[in-house]
C-alpha cells in the first residue's frame, strides 16, 4: 500500500500537492460532477425566480403607467383592507 492512501483507500490530506487533487480535496473527475450538479441546480433555481418574478409582475407590477403611481393605486389600498378585514371578520365569527 503507498503513503498517500489511508486503509480506506481514500486520500489523505497530505495529497493535496499532487497533480490529481486540487485544494479542496476533489479530484478531476469530482470536481467536474460537483460543477455539473451546482450548474444545473443553479440553472433550475433561477428558472423558478425568474417565474415568480413574472407571476408577480402580472399581479402587481412594481413601475408605474404613464400616469404615474396613482394609477396603481386607485382604490386599492382601501379595497385591499377592506377584503383583508372582510375575510378576518368571517373567519372570527
Amino acid at each position: 500500500m503507498s503513503d498517500t492512501t489511508s486503509s480506506s483507500g481514500g486520500r489523505l490530506p497530505s495529497d493535496r500537492g499532487t497533480p490529481d487533487v486540487s485544494l479542496s480535496g476533489l479530484t478531476e473527475p469530482e470536481a467536474r460532477e460537483f460543477h455539473k450538479i451546482f450548474m444545473q441546480s443553479f440553472a433550475i433555481f433561477v428558472g423558478v425566480a425568474f417565474m415568480a418574478h413574472i407571476l408577480v409582475w402580472l399581479w402587481r407590477p412594481w413601475l408605474p403607467g404613464p400616469q404615474g403611481y396613482s394609477s396603481l393605486m386607485d382604490g386599492a389600498l382601501h379595497d385591499g383592507v377592506t377584503v383583508a378585514f372582510d375575510s378576518i371578520k368571517s373567519f372570527i365569527a
